[in-house]
């Protein structure tokens, strides 16, 4: 009898995991490898992987392994040039994509890159793919992969609820 109780309770383990943390569709996020940085986030539960506005992304090669060099696309960059080594290459298909007309797909190959970021009191490192975000009102996107690194869900209807970042 205790060793189906025992196993019984090991199943229950998963439905006892902590609940996640609730944020609003757009919050505060720390970059400290990105000058410590912070900018305005969306949390976006339908995109993928999270993306950082950058441009004049050039790919190069350091020591045998593959880096990325870019500057922020944001209205108040400095022009600073960022170096990181390239954590892979992600592909990209767009909306429009999705449509039933049988056309070829176009796919888009982004640099990745594994950031440090801050959300709250809570710091991660997360995966980032490097796109020009200029034209968009939020140039960090965070999509579901961060989401769960962060054990988050997201209410749409809240904003800023984590206030800005600790760490």
């Amino acid at each position: 009898m205790k060793s189906v109780i025992a196993l019984l309770s090991l199943l229950a383990l998963p439905v006892m995991a902590a609940e996640p943390t609730l944020y609003g569709r757009y919050e505060s996020i720390k970059l400290p490898e990105i000058g410590g940085a912070t900018f305005k986030a969306k949390m976006d539960t339908g995109a993928l992987t999270a993306s950082l506005s950058a441009r004049d992304i050039q790919l190069f090669q350091r020591d045998g392994e593959d880096w990325v060099r870019f500057r922020l696309a944001t209205r108040d960059a400095d022009g600073k040039v960022y170096e990181h080594k390239v954590a892979r290459i992600s592909r990209i298909k767009s909306r429009a994509d999705e449509e039933e007309d049988g056309e070829a797909t176009e796919v888009a190959k982004r640099p990745v890159v594994d950031l440090e970021m801050c959300l709250g009191d809570t710091k991660r490192t997360i995966e980032v793919n490097l796109v020009d975000r200029s034209s968009f009102n939020y140039p960090l996107l965070i999509g579901a992969k961060a989401l769960r690194e962060f054990g988050a869900a997201v209410n749409p209807a809240r904003r800023y609820t984590a206030g800005e970042p600790g760490c």
